[in-house]
């Protein structure tokens, strides 16, 4: 039992809430390249996000695993961006603080989609059992471009207006 819940139960409510920060996060973003703030859809990324990452702490594990350090990085990212956005209204350097960090945390948040993709769905399964065949190394290598390539864009572009009443 997890929080009053079976494991099963939690791990899909842990799911669900990754999956409303990734596309909370992408339609931001998307706002973000246009130079507008996207209030709700960037309030819903940030605390999802945030919500996936801690309640990934949750789950019953023997040891620090690689999923708790991703975790933890991802926390001090989402620590740095919700600052940026609401405690210093984008400010100077809090500007391309918050693209980088809002940016690099939802790329951890597909980088960790995509491991539990290949881990879960029997065909990618199927096609890199071990995590370490070129399918699998392209795919999270073409996210990590991609991620990439938006906080690149998104700290040249997210030049919004209305800084001072975000």
């Amino acid at each position: 039992m997890m929080m009053g819940m079976s494991l099963v139960i939690f791990t899909l409510l842990h799911v669900l809430i990754s999956l409303i920060g990734i596309v909370a996060g992408l339609i931001a973003a998307i706002g973000w390249l246009k130079s507008d703030p996207s209030r709700v859809s960037t309030a819903i990324f940030l605390a999802t996000t945030i919500l996936t990452s801690v309640t990934g702490f949750l789950f019953p594990a023997p040891k620090l695993l690689p999923s708790h350090i991703v975790g933890l990085i991802s926390l001090v990212l989402l620590v740095l961006a919700t600052f940026a956005f609401y405690g210093r209204h984008l400010l100077g350097i809090w500007r391309p603080i918050y693209t980088i960090t809002a940016t690099l945390s939802l790329y951890l948040n597909v980088f960790v989609l995509g491991i539990q993709a290949f881990l879960k769905i029997p065909l990618l399964q199927s096609w890199a059992p071990t995590q370490t065949e070129p399918v699998f190394l392209v795919v999270q290598g073409a996210a990590f471009l991609l991620f990439a390539l938006l906080a690149i864009l998104t700290t040249a572009r997210f030049r919004p207006t209305q800084l001072a009443t975000l």
